[in-house]
């Protein structure tokens, strides 16, 4: 990883847990790109007939995931498949924007190869996974995207994500404001009033920019990391009726 890719991408290696640490029944899912390199990620199935389609955040690996992963499970009733970007836990090869993009595309065919019909299928994209989740959207619509603590742009977090002085020269671009006016599905803006790393008026210029139909929950009190458990029952809620079937 080159010196300012450094700057934006905090990858770990080590799986601290498992799906089955939870008591969830899941299946290790490991796909190869034409370059050889490995994506893995975990299928965990669900009760109804959606899946959610998640797009993790910076730091970490999807072990890091295992408590927000367990209750959409329980309380919004999808099966889940949640990968690791390349050089993110068990996935080959190094973070990028390219590799990131590549990496949805792989795990969208992977859902298709299981019978999920674009009509079931959920993206579930949050902070830095926003953006993986609005370029897939834009390539192959979901029936529903889901926007959690979503950003404008990395030059738009100049001083936040990355030191500004480096902003325009970063590799990366995720121009997420640039494309979201182009999504043709619905879409659900989560974000905690009270975030510390990404602020809460990026998702209202996105809310802005997107064409309808779209909704936008707010969740008082809540930073970047906390907002599913300052959220409680009414952020699970919120998902729930957002991709009830009735809806699409």
């Amino acid at each position: 990883m080159d010196p300012l890719s450094r700057l934006i991408f905090f990858p770990e290696k080590h799986l601290a847990a498992t799906p089955a640490d939870l008591g969830l029944a899941y299946e290790d899912v490991d796909l190869v790109n034409a370059d050889g390199e490995q994506t893995h990620g975990w299928f965990v199935p669900g009760p109804g007939k959606q899946v959610l389609l998640w797009f993790h955040g910076n730091a970490g690996n999807i072990s890091h995931r295992l408590d927000n992963l367990r209750l959409l499970h329980d309380m919004v009733g999808t099966s889940i498949l949640i990968i690791d970007y390349g050089g993110f836990g068990r996935s080959s090869g190094i973070p990028s924007e390219h590799r990131m993009y590549s990496d949805a595309r792989l795990a969208l065919t992977f859902i298709t190869e299981r019978g999920f019909a674009p009509s079931q299928t959920i993206y579930f994209g949050r902070s830095l996974g926003s953006a993986v989740a609005i370029q897939l959207a834009t390539e192959s619509a979901p029936a529903r995207l889901i926007l959690e603590t979503p950003f404008e742009s990395i030059r738009a977090m100049a001083g936040t994500l990355v030191p500004s002085a480096m902003a325009r020269v970063i590799p990366q671009r995720f121009d997420n404001l640039s494309k979201v006016p182009g999504l043709s599905c619905p879409v659900l803006f989560i974000h905690g009033d009270r975030d510390e790393l990404v602020p809460f008026a990026h998702s209202e210029t996105l809310y802005r920019a997107s064409p309808e139909p779209k909704e936008f929950h707010r969740i008082a009190g809540a930073g970047h990391n906390d907002t599913y458990i300052i959220g409680g029952s009414a952020y699970f809620a919120a998902i729930a009726s957002f991709i009830a079937p009735e809806n699409g």
